[in-house]
């Protein structure tokens, strides 16, 4: 039986009890945020700015965006099943943060984790931070945990525009739902009738995530078992429950995302895997899909029937509202099979009402087959995806790094992953950035922190051999980088879209075949000084050692001058663990 045809037969398990479902009013996204100031002859509040290939492209507008979060724990069931949390504002998933391209976040964190207190960072995913990199988010890279009880404001410009996300970088936490979807207006590079929003995709787990990073330490490497795959932070379980002790407990078959279209209308929707494993495969039954951007980059829009996205990856598509009024379809994500992909419930789905439809009754559409029957573990094609502002690679980088990826045991017998043969581990105490802006930039005694140092060079090119048999999304901080070349077996040297390669901050990949290695070939310009790291983004990768630390040009990091309250959190911190033991069961990120 196909999965197209098991996902069938789940669906006919609850669509009678799928009724009285009530739609709040939908909450459009405008063209930009407006303060009410702008002079009659400005249009917009980035000024004429219209296009982005680097951080020197990013206005200033000299608008802060204030927010102030606090964390604390508290107890949800996104899918009926009961589970204590990680909280931002007691949200799940966390708020959204929304500015216009070249306004400055001002964001508060108060950490107010407790029973048992935790440190925690806020990571503001896929931004430069020109000039700011000590505000990145990554403890022991570039700032010292925020101590329980204790509260941290962040400082930074608005400097891409698009889509993307924050979420927690202190051990696997963000996989407990301290997450959230970010929007920062700019220059439409397609028409689009309305903005839709934030479409956050991401499996679920019903056990803390201690549990998950102890588990993935053991011998063989064991990959967890996502409970459930989630759209905005709901999904109704579709099978029986059997995680639950009480099988009815966790059935609520109210928890479930919609969606109002307008029919004839063209909606832009914003994709992004927040979750903390897994390849998700995104569709809407009965449309097709206009991809036009990746990440933070603007592409020629193109057709698709289908998206993949790996964690931390952000798609944002067109929707062309083709079918009449009153009609209903499901919207679906899919984990896809090994080894893409692991979960006991993987099938996550929305519903879509066009006006007039009859919201108390489900949606009777179908998916397409074979866009659930595939195990290809890849983004769409480098050749589909053209970066509508042209940039080009120089003809030769500066410097070139291989890395070869394994997945081994270490001399006390836990499973790690090792990047040229080291395995990273943090220091929340000493900060590698926070060392380099002091004078130290080597680090012998400190193999485990794997920094690649790559002084002043002007380009580098990182070519990543993959000896597992997993896919892994490949994140770089810091960066847009540009991806040459991807595949399996050897590269032959061919660059993909050579005049203007495929651009983002998220890359997958491949996993060996068990006669050729997998590869992914990256390079970026080193014009943003700072230590950025490099890592496999899914949780339990990051946090059994697959990291590597890139400095980038060491000579101006002498020249930082590091912020008081960076500095203060690292006194904070040393207080704290002076009174405490910080049980770090990973790598820390």
């Amino acid at each position: 039986m196909t999965n197209a045809s098991n996902q069938n037969l789940q669906l006919n398990d609850f669509l009678s009890a799928f009724s009285n479902i009530t739609i709040a009013n939908s909450t459009y996204l405008p063209p930009f945020i407006d303060d009410g100031y702008l002079p009659v002859h400005v249009e917009y509040p980035w000024g004429n700015a219209t296009e982005q290939r680097t951080w020197a492209d990013a206005p200033d507008t000299g608008i802060i965006r204030a927010y102030n979060f606090t964390i604390t724990r508290g107890v949800i069931a996104p899918d009926g099943f009961s589970k204590s949390v990680l909280l931002v504002n007691n949200e799940f998933p966390g708020p959204l943060l929304e500015a216009n391209w070249g306004d400055t976040f001002e964001i508060t964190i108060n950490n107010q984790i407790a029973n048992p207190e935790e440190g925690t960072m806020l990571h503001w995913h896929g931004l430069y931070q020109h000039q700011t990199p000590w505000y990145d988010g990554v403890p022991a890279v570039d700032m010292c945990p925020i101590a329980p009880g204790r509260s941290f404001t962040y400082t930074f410009k608005a400097d891409q525009y698009g889509t993307s996300w924050w979420h927690s970088h202190y051990d696997a936490q963000y996989a407990d739902g301290l997450f959230g979807p970010m929007v920062i207006y700019g220059p439409k590079t397609t028409i689009y009738d309305i903005d839709i929003g934030t479409v956050l995709l991401g499996v679920y787990y019903h056990k803390d995530y201690h549990y998950y990073v102890q588990q993935t330490s053991g011998i063989p490497f064991e990959l967890p078992l996502s409970d459930n795959n989630l759209i905005n932070g709901k999904n109704a379980i579709l099978s029986n429950c059997s995680t639950s002790s009480n099988a009815t407990s966790c059935v609520d078959y109210s928890k479930m995302e919609t969606f109002q279209f307008q029919p004839n209308k063209v909606h832009r929707l914003r994709l992004i895997n927040a979750g903390a494993d897994g390849i998700q495969r995104f569709a809407i039954d009965g449309h097709k899909m206009t991809i036009i951007a990746n990440d933070f980059v603007p592409v020629v829009p193109y057709e698709s029937d289908i998206i993949s996205l790996g964690v931390g990856q952000r798609t944002d598509i067109l929707v062309n509202a083709s079918a009449g009024p009153g009609s209903s379809w499901w919207m679906r994500s899919n984990l896809t099979m090994p080894p893409c992909g692991i979960g006991n419930q993987p099938y996550a789905l929305a519903a879509i009402y066009y006006t007039e439809a009859d919201k108390s009754t489900a949606p009777t559409s179908t998916p397409d087959p074979s866009t659930y029957n595939s195990t290809f573990c890849q983004n769409n094609p480098l050749s589909s995806s053209i970066p509508l502002f042209s940039t080009t690679p120089p003809s030769s980088p500066a410097v070139t790094q291989q890395i070869e990826v394994l997945l081994g045991q270490n001399s006390s017998g836990n499973s790690l992953f090792f990047m040229n043969g080291e395995s990273f581990r943090g220091n929340y105490n000493n900060p590698v950035m926070l060392l380099a802006a002091a004078g130290n930039t080597s680090y012998p005694d400190d193999p485990e922190w794997n920094v690649y140092n790559f002084g002043s060079n002007s380009s580098v090119r990182i070519v990543l051999i993959n000896n597992t048999t997993l896919t892994h999304p490949i994140h770089m901080h810091g960066h847009n980088f540009w991806v040459l070349a991807e595949g399996v077996g050897q590269w032959d040297g061919t660059v993909e879209n050579a005049e203007n390669p495929q651009r983002r901050d998220i890359q997958l990949l491949q996993g060996s075949n068990g006669d050729e290695l997998g590869y992914l070939v990256l390079e970026f310009i080193q014009d943003n000084p700072g230590v950025w790291p490099l890592h496999c983004h899914i949780a339990w990768h990051v946090s059994t050692g697959f990291y590597i630390n890139v400095m980038e040009h060491p000579e101006e990091i002498a020249n930082f001058t590091i912020p008081n309250n960076i500095m203060q959190t690292c006194r904070d911190w040393a207080n704290y663990t002076g009174q405490n033991i910080v049980d770090q069961i990973d790598s820390g990120l």
